[in-house]
């Protein structure tokens, strides 16, 4: 997949300029108070440049040079990384990572599992990995789940949308709190 990051940020400031909000990703990270984020899969730098703006410490990680090259442009004074999620080594740990917009779902199959692994590998004790993705599109909530638990991540919050309503059966999302062991 080729990835355009002007074209996929201009949606967004699109949106935005429409009134909407755009950043139900960062209200759901602020609600844990991290001090330290690593926005894993962070394309454009939305996530990252609000939790920022908001006074965390954040860097951004993704595969697609594109799409940091719109992150830099927006935010020159943020780290960003071109990396692989799957084998990521930064050498620091983070109160959490956030993998939000479907990042799952874009990553090279039969990656996930070490990609939910090299997430948590980047956990101080107690941290927490937040994962937001749309379902029914390939990936299941128990493959994640599994995914998470071979990670050594113990689960802690499940909801269906990053505005924190409750997870059901007929739930077509899933925002997913699983935490390092402490």
């Amino acid at each position: 997949m080729t990835w355009d990051g002007e074209r996929y940020q201009r949606r967004f400031d699109d949106l935005a300029a429409s009134g909407a909000a755009v950043h139900g990703e960062a209200d759901f990270v602020s609600a844990l108070a991290p001090a330290s984020v690593l926005d894993a899969g962070c394309g454009t730098g939305r996530v990252a440049i609000e939790l920022a703006r908001r006074g965390m410490a954040v860097v951004g990680v993704d595969r697609q040079a594109t799409m940091l090259a719109t992150a830099a442009r927006l935010a020159p004074d943020l780290t960003w990384f071109t990396d692989d999620l799957a084998t990521l080594q930064l050498g620091r740990r983070f109160e959490v990572v956030v993998m939000a917009g479907n990042v799952l779902l874009f990553t090279p199959e039969g990656t996930r599992k070490a990609v939910v692994a090299g997430c948590a590998r980047h956990l101080v004790p107690g941290g927490a990995l937040v994962t937001g993705f749309q379902l029914g599109r390939g990936y299941s909530e128990e493959e994640y789940f599994s995914h998470c638990a071979d990670a050594g991540l113990v689960p802690d919050e499940r909801w269906a949308t990053w505005d924190r309503r409750p997870l059901t059966v007929e739930a077509s999302y899933l925002v997913a709190v699983d935490r390092a062991p402490a």
